[in-house]
Formats: C-alpha cells, structure tokens, sequence
C-alpha cells in the first residue's frame, strides 16, 4: 500500500548513484586519510596532555613542551576536521529550505553554496599561505619549529575545503552521490 504523504528525503535529494570518478576516488581517499591522520594526531593530543599531568603532578617538572604540541596538534586536528565535514556534508546547513524549493532552483541553490564554501577555501588558503610565510624565519621556543607551521594548517585545510567543494558541485551536476569518507 503507498502512503499518500510524499516521501520528503526522497525529493529532496536530487542524488542518484554513488560516483566513480578518479576524481572522486581522490577526494575519497584524501578525506580518509584526513581522518585517520586528525585520530593519529588525536591520539597524541591524549599524550601530550598525559605526559604534561605525570610530569607535574609525579615528577614535579613539566615538560616544557608538551603544551606546545598539544596545542600545535589541536590545530590540525581541527583543521583536517573541518575539510572532511565539508566533504561528508558535515557542515551546517538549510537542507530543509532547500528542499522545499522546485528542482531547478534546489540544484542552482546546491551550486551557489558549494561554490561559496570553495571561495571560502580558498581565501582561507591564500591568508594561510600569507601567515605561513611571513611567519616562517620566527621560531617557536618550546618547540624548536617555524612559527609559520600553525598557519600551515589553515592552507591544508583551505586546499581540500576546495577540492571537496568541487567534488559536490560536479556530483551535483552529474546527478551522482558523495559518499561519506567513513564509510
């Protein structure tokens, strides 16, 4: 028996099959080692913190830099974080305004806002390579590295929000499907 209420995830979704692409097999593959690379890191954010807690509540002398990676690790964590929300539609978005809009507008909508968060990307690249270099020649004391390393995780995640944003916008217009990195 067919309900007579119209399925809205359904129409909704102007999605048909999963895509095959090289390129989405890239994106694909880049989002998945974002992911494991953000839990590896993750995993030494845990430590660091670890060692910083042992090292003064135990040993009396805490390490001088372990708050410095922790940090610098949380900034990556993030970073990456947010690139493979961008790619597995993690981000916040108007999913039920759009819905409610006649296919034609939904996808030219789907567009604008896929292209947008890609200007985005890109700008947060650009001002990331900004930082980076002129940050490059100050060290950092407690770690020993260029300063500009904090800034580098700005242009990462810039690169891929780009990319990503591409891969959605040519799924959108080839009718296919991204799939989430997780899966």
């Amino acid at each position: 028996m067919t309900s007579p209420v119209p399925d809205v995830a359904a129409a909704a979704s102007p999605a048909g099959p999963p895509s095959d692409s090289a390129f989405t097999r890239l994106c694909a593959l880049l989002a998945k080692a974002s992911l494991m690379l953000a839990v590896v890191m993750l995993i030494g954010v845990i430590l660091c913190v670890q060692t910083q807690v042992v090292g003064r509540y135990i040993f009396n002398d805490t390490p001088t830099w372990a708050e410095s990676l922790a940090l610098q690790l949380v900034l990556y964590v993030t970073a990456l974080g947010v690139a493979v929300g961008v790619r597995d539609a993690g981000h916040i978005g108007l999913e039920s305004l759009v819905s409610l809009l006649p296919e034609a507008w939904r996808l030219k909508l789907e567009l604008l806002i896929h292209a947008l968060v890609a200007l985005f990307g890109g700008l947060m690249a650009w001002s990331g390579w900004v930082w980076t270099t002129m940050n490059w020649s100050e060290r950092d004391p407690m770690l020993g590295i260029p300063v500009g390393v904090n800034y580098l995780a700005l242009v990462i995640a810039g690169a891929l929000i780009v990319l990503f944003s591409i891969e959605h916008m040519v799924a959108l217009l080839r009718h296919e499907e991204v799939v989430p990195a997780w899966n």
